[in-house]
């Protein structure tokens, strides 16, 4: 049985394996596509040909049917069908319904590979800007939480057993710092993602004059990807460039989640978590288990292995466009949802996280203090290797030491007494306000191009 499609009649069979996941994984493409296809319209009107492949007026009414589109998107009544495989043709199909002649004059000088190419990198922008608006808010409350608690005694752990005094606040701020590093990779990831790839068509360009450059400003691209195979090539690769970033941001929340399920355990008990960030169980009554933390370490153990499964699809793959690019997407989709999800419900769980400081101090044995000791030894002046095997045959004798006074005597930069929370602050607070300024960017092109009123729910006009 062979079923209709606008490139052609397909075998059923082989038309469903083909298009495998597109028409749903694609309905979170229906922005993207009707941007893109409003900024290559524009451009296709301005185009140095006499008559131009679409007149300046039917350019507007295309851009008015994709507005319809976004509306009905929006409400759940746009449809991509197995026979449309995917977006791109979806929106094609309804556009010569409505419009005739006109919506098949739309795909001239593209390629359904700028397409996805160009969508997906839209797509990436926002979700990007999601990721670090994310970061930096629970970064902050890193910060605040460090801040507040910055004074109470911590044991410092190497090997998971006693080491050195330290304190809630030099813990709490140091994934506070870790995010901020991540953070840097994700705008590094970025500013990669933040090129236009759109007019590469198949990957070898058109023999027409088409302006890359218009269609990039329009979709407020800081510039297009100039090699016009790279600009089709580069997608893969680009997504392993954003899902590694990604997993970095969780490999940082995976590991401050094993600490807090450790440290919130009653043998431990240095910190309670609220109630409505653990769950029950089905046979224990006093069971109250952390069940998010848990969660959260397997997530990132997927994001890391999405970034990784990505890489290997196109590891082996030769230069030009293959299908095997297809199936990026879901774990590229997939890895934005696990790691948005992952930062927004660490910054409440992390608010209402109760600190014990009894059950803290409570921790403090004699020979966490032995290298504090040792070194009181040296500033005294005797060789440290002397001090330390004078400290080691005597741990017996440390006795009386004080954690606060321990803290209280490292001042130095970044020690517990020497932290700078309000220079983190600021980079996070910073961090946040250039997500949002390129958000704020993103929204404007998009709704100056499609003619949609600010402020109003996306689709509207």
């Amino acid at each position: 049985m062979r079923r209709k499609t606008t490139v052609g009649e397909v075998d059923a069979e082989v038309l469903a394996y083909t298009a495998g996941q597109d028409r749903l994984l694609d309905a979170a493409l229906v922005e993207a596509d009707c941007f893109g296809t409003a900024a290559h319209v524009t451009m296709l009107s301005r185009m140095p040909l006499r008559p131009p492949p679409v007149a300046p007026a039917d350019a507007q009414r295309v851009i008015a049917e994709l507005r319809n589109i976004l509306e009905d998107s929006t409400a759940g009544k746009f449809a991509i069908t197995l026979e449309d495989q995917d977006v791109h043709l979806a929106i094609e199909r309804r556009l010569t319904e409505k419009l005739g002649d006109l919506g098949k004059r739309v795909h001239v000088c593209r390629s359904r590979n700028d397409q996805v190419a160009v969508d997906l990198r839209l797509f990436a922008k926002t979700r990007l800007l999601e990721a670090a608006s994310a970061a930096s808010e629970l970064a902050r409350v890193l910060v605040a939480f460090a801040k507040k608690h910055a004074k109470v005694p911590m044991v410092g752990r190497t090997h998971m057993q006693p080491a050195m005094p330290s304190s809630v606040g030099l813990w709490a701020s140091a994934w506070a710092e870790g995010l901020l590093d991540d953070l840097a990779l994700l705008t590094a990831a970025y500013d990669l993602n933040n090129q236009c790839p759109l007019g590469s068509a198949a990957s070898y360009g058109v023999p027409m004059p088409i302006d890359r450059q218009l269609v990039s400003d329009l979709l407020g691209f800081a510039k297009p990807v100039h090699n016009v195979l790279h600009a089709n090539q580069g997608r893969g690769k680009m997504e392993s460039v954003i899902l590694s970033a990604l997993g970095q941001v969780l490999l940082t929340l995976s590991r401050m989640a094993q600490d807090l399920i450790l440290f919130s355990m009653p043998e431990f008990g240095y910190f309670r978590l609220s109630a409505e960030f653990t769950t029950g169980s089905s046979i224990m009554p006093q069971k109250r288990n952390p069940d998010v933390l848990e969660l959260l370490r397997a997530k990132a153990a997927k994001v890391l292995a999405h970034a990784n499964l990505v890489a290997e699809i196109v590891r082996a793959a030769p230069s030009g466009y293959n299908r095997d690019l297809q199936e990026t997407k879901a774990p590229f989709m997939e890895g934005f949802d696990l790691a948005i999800s992952s930062l927004r419900i660490l910054a409440p769980l992390v608010e209402g996280l109760e600190v014990d400081g009894d059950a803290l101090r409570r921790a403090f044995g004699p020979e966490v203090f032995a290298t504090d000791r040792a070194l009181e030894l040296v500033a005294k002046g005797m060789p440290f290797r002397d001090a330390y095997h004078e400290v080691k045959a005597n741990l017996d004798k440390l006795t009386g030491q004080s954690p606060d006074e321990a803290l209280a005597a490292k001042r130095h930069l970044g020690a517990p007494m020497g932290l700078d929370f309000d220079a983190l602050d600021a980079r996070a607070k910073e961090a946040g306000n250039w997500a949002g300024r390129e958000l704020e960017q993103y929204e404007s092109h998009r709704d100056q191009l499609l003619g949609l009123k600010r402020g109003k729910t996306r689709g509207a006009v």
